[in-house]
């Protein structure tokens, strides 16, 4: 019970890892609040928390801000953060890089691979400012928000959620990597502003976990592929990542200032 009356938020806590991060969090001792722009899905987790369940799209400051005034009027003033929401692709660029991405696994068996993946190219403006205001601007509002209240009290912890897709960039995916990439330097330099304060920020850049973001964006032999990619020789369980997020919310975690950690087995190494 590591958080025990501690209030915690976490953006994206419908669905997988973000209903993970929320289970955890709870069984540590938090009281949860469930943010996610599908109020049914924020509503299950909520329930298997004993929280509350807020509608927020992260993507609107205005929403994040009246989110964050909802939860510290039904639970308390805030002592941790997680800005977990994201968004992949769209399904129609999600199944033209799975068609390229199979059929140079095609052609990589016979020697050569010749089959350009043009992702680059099929990204419309709309997608990347998407891609980016999900992720970016959401882990911005979040922070800033939180940082806000955390601020006067002197005390609190956020973490971001990142990628290895912003360590090393994920082929196919430069606005998605682009995106993580961001929220990591955004990390580094709140975290060393922030830290006078009392308040921790740091981030966790998961590797390929199982989960239906993941799993519902790429084909069978591309999963494996993946799987075969990771020295562990698995895909990680979104309960890892939540385990990882619960060390850098708690006291444990104390002297993490601006820092990534990434659960990967091993696809990663930095």
């Amino acid at each position: 019970m590591k958080l025990d009356t501690k209030v915690a938020v976490v953006t994206g806590g419908g669905s997988g890892i973000g209903e993970a991060i929320c289970l955890r969090l709870s069984k540590e001792g938090a009281k949860v609040a469930v943010l996610d722009l599908s109020e049914p899905a924020a509503k299950l987790t909520a329930e298997l928390v004993k929280g509350i369940a807020v509608k927020a799209d992260v993507s609107k400051s205005a929403e994040v801000d009246a989110a964050l005034a909802e939860v510290e009027t039904q639970l308390g003033p805030v002592d941790i953060w997680v800005n977990n929401a994201g968004i992949a692709g769209t399904p129609a660029f999600g199944k033209h890089v799975n068609s390229r991405a199979e059929q140079q696994l095609s052609e990589a068996a016979k020697g050569a691979v010749s089959t350009p993946l043009e992702a680059l190219v099929r990204i419309e403006d709309d997608d990347w400012r998407r891609m980016l205001s999900v992720h970016l601007d959401g882990t911005f509002y979040g922070t800033r928000a939180a940082a806000r209240s955390m601020g006067p009290r002197r005390t609190g912890a956020i973490v971001n959620i990142a990628s290895i897709c912003g360590i090393e960039g994920c082929t196919g995916h430069p606005h998605y990597s682009a995106a993580k990439a961001g929220i990591m330097g955004f990390t580094k330099a709140v975290g060393k502003e922030l830290i006078l304060q009392g308040i921790r920020v740091n981030a966790v850049a998961p590797g390929y976990i199982d989960t239906p973001l993941l799993m519902g964006n790429v084909t069978d032999s591309l999963a494996a592929v993946i799987r075969l990619s990771t020295p562990q020789g698995r895909l990680g369980r979104p309960d890892e990542v939540a385990a990882t997020v619960a060390f850098l919310a708690s006291d444990d975690a104390s002297f993490f200032v601006g820092a990534t950690v990434s659960p990967n087995g091993g696809a990663v190494t930095f």
